[in-house]
């Protein structure tokens, strides 16, 4: 089986490629080149080296995996009859897609691979704009990068910033963090005798001309806090202070239980926000509910029993284990099946038989959700009615009940029968799909809506409410259904 040689240029020209890259380049009867846009190559040629380059091949596809996937079955080709020398910038071993799949070939002994060594573009690069690589740093791929790839307490190194479209992608996941007036540097061929540094606001990134195979862009670490408020490990750092020695003595005081009453307050001011769909309102008030999940999260941690990241871990868990049809190979047609399928695997997870079926059901909950979840879980052991004509008797049957009661001026048994009633229609809606907290958050909503307008419509005329009949404020309750307002 003929050797693949990898081999690295390094970030510089010719003086700083190390002899035995040298040598093996100087010897090697078959070269082939990532790239010929590099200092050392121009010396190599100068040298009578000959090569062979795949930059036809990036200008060929408009997707780098086809890029990479196109070069290593070259090289497999190629390898089939002789051995042969692959050079890359930098070391072989940093930010070289291409490199690493043909490691995994090489593992699964389907070639042989050597990694001939070479010099990172790294040190060069930090040496370029006088950074200590000591103070922490992420190494990210700027034809890949994502959001949640990013740190802002650390500097950042994106390789790869080939072109214009790349540095825009670039600039556009990066805005979502940081200011678009935040210095940032373009280096290019680091540690050469063409080395270029150029320091610009992000919002600049794309519109800097001479981007190539040898750029890339460095973005110093964010020491200021309000700067990284948009980053999770910020918040996590702002609770643990409000909880530690030197934090807030309210913060301190609290409890899993002293916090509940909070928890579910700030939920329904979120769903209130959401029912009147003011989007600022409700990034408001998710970051309320989000603030009382982190608080519970550290007083876990503080007590030794949990931290926030066995929570997210829990959470991810359930998500991919109850979504094979997405993580998995599972098929489905429809969210009716979907449903099923998560039923289904719930069940599987908890233990049958060793509770009473509504003991943890809605628990918290406030009554009109618990009694619309007790009934769905008793209609899936098949305690139900057949069809909804059931529940409208049952609803009729209880109203009559209730107005016995009011004739006979029990307040208990009015009571009762009331919460009867309530229960009955609840049933109603469970069978025309209808989730009674939310279609009352409706009505609340537009009971507020048309109070407002009447008591407008008062206000205007300079009386007070005392000086109107019922009739004629039903008048304007009207006037207002009239005009839609819901």
């Amino acid at each position: 089986m003929n050797t693949i040689t990898i081999v690295g240029l390094g970030a510089g020209d010719i003086e700083q490629l190390p002899l035995g890259v040298y040598r093996r380049i100087k010897n090697s009867s078959h070269l082939y080149l990532r790239t010929d846009q590099h200092p050392v190559v121009k010396d190599l040629a100068a040298e009578g080296i000959t090569y062979h380059s795949f930059d036809a091949v990036y200008e060929k596809h408009d997707q780098f995996d086809l890029v990479y996937e196109e070069i290593v079955q070259n090289l497999i080709t190629a390898s089939e009859e002789h051995s042969l020398v692959y050079a890359v910038p930098g070391h072989p071993l940093v930010a070289e897609k291409a490199v690493q799949m043909l490691l995994d070939l090489h593992k699964e002994g389907k070639i042989h691979v050597e990694i001939g060594g070479g010099q990172s573009f790294i040190d060069a690069l930090f040496a370029s704009v006088g950074a200590d690589p000591i103070d922490g740093f992420q190494l990210l791929d700027g034809t890949s990068l994502k959001l949640h790839d990013i740190h802002m307490n650390q500097q950042l190194i994106i390789g790869q910033v080939y072109d214009a479209f790349i540095a825009s992608e670039v600039k556009l996941t990066l805005m979502e963090l940081y200011p678009y007036d935040y210095e940032v540097s373009l280096v290019t061929a680091a540690g050469s005798t063409e080395e270029k540094v150029e320091r610009i606001p992000l919002v600049e990134l794309d519109r800097v001309a001479g981007l190539s195979n040898l750029t890339s862009l460095y973005v110093p670490a964010v020491e200021e806090m309000e700067s990284s408020f948009k980053q999770y490990a910020t918040l996590r750092e702002i609770i643990s202070t409000l909880r530690g020695p030197n934090g807030c003595p309210w913060d301190k005081e609290q409890t899993h239980h002293s916090l509940k009453k909070y928890l579910l307050e700030e939920t329904y001011e979120l769903l209130e926000a959401i029912e009147e769909e003011d989007i600022d309102h409700m990034i408001e008030e998710m970051g309320d509910v989000l603030l009382q999940i982190m608080l519970h999260a550290q007083i876990g941690e503080d007590e030794g029993m949990f931290t926030m990241e066995e929570v997210i871990e829990g959470l991810a868990s359930k998500m991919v284990r109850r979504h094979p049809h997405v993580f998995g190979t599972v098929q489905v047609e429809n969210s009716e099946q979907v449903k099923a399928n998560w039923e289904e695997i719930k069940s599987r997870e908890k233990e049958s038989g060793t509770e009473p079926m509504l003991k943890n059901v809605a628990k918290g909950m406030p009554a009109l959700m618990k009694a619309y979840e007790y009934q769905k879980k008793a209609a899936k052991s098949g305690f139900d009615w057949a069809d909804p004509q059931g529940a409208w008797e049952k609803v009729w049957e209880e109203l009559k009940e209730f107005e016995r009661e009011v004739e006979n001026n029990s307040e208990h048994d009015m009571k009762k029968e009331f919460g009867d009633v309530l229960f009955a229609l609840i049933n109603v809606a469970r069978f025309y799909k209808i989730f009674p907290e939310e279609a009352l958050a409706m009505t609340n909503t537009k009971f507020y809506r048309r109070f407002s307008y009447v008591e407008e419509q008062v206000m205007k005329s300079g009386k007070s409410f005392e000086d109107y009949t019922l009739e004629e404020l039903d008048q304007f309750w009207n006037e207002a259904k009239e005009m839609n307002i819901e």
